[in-house]
């Protein structure tokens, strides 16, 4: 087919729901997850001022703060929010099923985040996606590239399964091995985190440089199950004498004190040996020698210690915040540091495996970019 706009292939629809808004879903941006591509999350009878319909096969994109990556097949037919751009395949223009790569596309992604305007939350139009420009094979041959790419997703999907099904394992096997201080089924004493803590600090509310000498951790670099994510880091110059508390050293826990109220508390074990820094929204502690980090990182990422951590936190929806004081204050489990050790080796087995799934499932993301770079 050679050269076409985006537009030849693709419309936005702008269709406004006028029906019952009981057990209709609700979607917002929150709901999208980053590269994935197909919709899985949203709400049912909440308040909402969302009136855009969308309809199952359609693709949701996000057309605010487009770097964040989220545009999605919608599985099933709702409302969404006004910063998500409907779209659908204008028919014996594009293979329909391959539509949705076109846009998962780095350079379609990159060419919406340069026509983004807006300071806080830039957002894109439509008239700019419009004009995206590819080069489109035949239907033929786009059918066979569409197959090939969502057979490369499905295998993505059972890995990200056996991903997951790891995760709760090792987050399960925490509460059957200790139990919590309401059903404290070994009898362990009960104690404060304060208790167990040799030093605990706030990061640096220094603002990141260019050509920074260290690594700038921020609340973004802790994944909500727990990781230390790296894949987009700032940099900051700041020596020790202005401020020792915020370089982070390994086997010091991380604390994401402000965030939404539903990731606000992530937390993770810093295990690395090169030093970093952490910013304000982290708080740094190091634990005394008969208390483990990951011992108490295995618990605040629990399923327990998640819910209790969304019910200490406070202030608005999108600023929520539990501060170092209210921190120490959390009640654990005074359990041996023999018996931490043993859940410290299941998790730290676990981890093994999940980096070596994970290294499957970057390999086939490899292989659909691969495909779709040399045939768009």
């Amino acid at each position: 087919m050679g050269i076409v706009r985006f537009d030849e292939i693709a419309r936005e629809c702008r269709e406004t729901f006028k029906g019952s808004f009981t057990d209709m879903p609700i979607v917002g941006l929150e709901h999208i997850e980053p590269y994935d591509m197909k919709l899985k999350n949203y709400e049912v009878n909440v308040e909402t001022t969302f009136t855009k319909q969308f309809h199952e096969g359609q693709i949701l994109f996000g057309r605010r703060r487009a770097y964040q990556h989220k545009a999605c097949v919608a599985t099933f037919d709702g409302i969404c929010s006004g910063d998500i751009t409907v779209i659908e395949p204008i028919e014996g223009k594009v293979y329909p099923d391959l539509l949705p790569f076109i846009i998962q596309n780095d350079d379609f992604f990159e060419h919406a985040i340069k026509g983004s305007n807006g300071a806080l939350s830039p957002r894109v139009k439509w008239e700019h996606m419009a004009n995206f420009e590819l080069n489109l094979p035949s239907l033929e041959e786009q059918k066979v590239l569409a197959e090939k790419l969502w057979a490369a997703y499905e295998v993505k999907q059972s890995y990200l399964k056996m991903i997951d099904a790891t995760d709760n394992m090792v987050k399960s096997q925490f509460i059957e091995m200790f139990g919590t201080p309401e059903n404290n089924h070994n009898d362990y004493p009960v104690i404060k985190i304060g208790e167990m803590v040799e030093s605990i600090n706030y990061g640096t509310s220094k603002p990141a440089t260019d050509n920074g000498k260290y690594v700038y951790l921020r609340m973004n670099n802790i994944t909500y199950d727990g990781k230390l994510d790296l894949s987009e880091v700032k940099r900051i110059t700041l020596s020790p004498e202005e401020d020792d508390s915020a370089f982070v050293h390994k086997g010091d826990l991380m604390f994401n004190r402000t965030n939404t109220k539903e990731f606000v508390g992530k937390t993770t074990v810093f295990n690395l040996d090169e030093q970093m820094v952490v910013a304000g929204y982290i708080i740094r502690v190091r634990f005394k020698e008969k208390y483990s980090p990951e011992y108490l990182s295995g618990y605040l990422n629990s399923t327990y210690g998640k819910a209790l951590l969304r019910k200490m936190a406070k202030g608005a929806v999108h600023q929520a915040n539990i501060n170092a004081q209210e921190f120490q204050g959390i009640q654990v489990l005074d359990v041996p540091k023999q018996e931490q050790d043993k859940y410290v080796t299941i998790a730290k087995q676990a981890d093994k495996s999940i980096s070596e799934l994970r290294k499957s499932v970057d390999a086939i993301d490899k292989v659909i970019k691969s495909l779709i770079n040399e045939n768009l």
